[in-house]
């Protein structure tokens, strides 16, 4: 990414990384729309053509861009491999949920496992990271799990689908830092460790009759087709906005996503949102507001701190070169 002095961010650059992170979130937002579209085929039946078609896409994108030999030195990595399978498990599972869940009319409470993700990994890093949690962003944890405990007690049933895609996206970004691989390579290794799996429950569908694809209409095809498209192109977005954004923004954009998919549970599908919702979602809309204002203080004070720092260097190197030579 292209700078200016003192670290300033090109401003070029900047409405580059927005307009990727519009697409990728907005993208996510509305990609319940394409799941409904497939709803014709079963949902395990869409997560294995989705595990499939990725690797496909995937694999060609990389070897295309390069990354032949990255993905070769990952693979030979046994660390690298075991956390990939464990995350690859994860990630098919949120996908499954997901899908369950749209196809199902459950898209309000999916939505709510993403408005809550974010401070899921703030718990997930004090536990398992160690990482020292402020006092703001204990008071989003508390009053987050305050609004997930009413919405349980009030619907007569544990939001398993929300707690469910939350902390299984939790658990895939804290294994995901850990493995020696870029978005890229990170994902196109886990759909294809996924892809025999797939095709093997693809076939097993076929030779019992229970498979939608080629045996429904071409428009179900070629849409069950386009599902590594689908995958693919917002992460590749995502990996363009985060590239020049600051995290504070992008962690910003990330609440476009769940928004734009309450919006449609309600308004498009006609999901239920009763008022044990919305002392729910007050709840967390309210943490989630205290938790990015705390992100954003933090940030502008560490940015600060680093101007600072930056500028005694400079200085200090500047009375060096001035300082008279024995």
């Amino acid at each position: 990414m292209r700078r200016r002095a003192h670290g300033i961010v090109d401003p070029l650059e900047t409405r580059r990384g927005v307009m990727y992170g519009l697409l990728a979130y907005g993208f996510w937002g509305f990609i319940a729309v394409y799941f409904k579209a497939v709803s014709a085929a079963a949902p395990l039946e869409v997560l294995a053509h989705r595990m499939a078609w990725s690797a496909v896409f995937l694999a060609a994108f990389a070897v295309a861009r390069g990354r032949g030999p990255d993905l070769g030195a990952a693979l030979r990595d046994r660390r690298t491999l075991v956390t990939l399978s464990t995350t690859a498990l994860l990630i098919s599972l949120n996908w499954y949920v997901f899908i369950w869940a749209v196809t199902h009319d459950r898209l309000l409470q999916a939505s709510l496992g993403y408005f809550i993700n974010p401070l899921v990994n703030v718990l997930l890093g004090f536990v398992f990271l160690g990482e020292r949690l402020r006092r703001a962003q204990i008071a989003s944890v508390i009053l987050a799990g305050t609004g997930v405990t009413w919405l349980g007690v009030h619907i007569g049933q544990v939001p398993y689908i929300a707690l469910t895609l939350a902390f299984s996206f939790g658990f895939y970004g804290l294994l995901r830092k850990r493995a020696r691989a870029d978005a890229l390579v990170g994902l196109t290794l886990e759909t294809l460790l996924l892809f025999a799996p797939a095709v093997a429950y693809l076939c097993r569908l076929n030779a019992t009759g229970r498979l939608a694809f080629l045996h429904h209409d071409t428009g179900l095809d070629l849409l069950l087709v386009a599902a590594g498209l689908v995958t693919a192109a917002p992460l590749l977005w995502f990996a363009n906005a985060a590239r020049r954004l600051r995290l504070a923004t992008v962690g910003f954009l990330q609440y476009m996503s769940p928004s734009f998919q309450l919006m449609l549970a309600v308004v498009a599908y006609g999901e239920p949102f009763s008022s044990a919702h919305r002392v729910a979602f007050a709840c967390i809309w309210t943490a989630l507001a205290l938790y990015t204002l705390d992100a954003w203080r933090f940030g502008r004070i560490a940015a600060s701190a680093e101007r600072h720092e930056q500028d005694s260097r400079e200085g200090q190197a500047a009375r060096q070169q001035l300082a008279p030579r024995e």
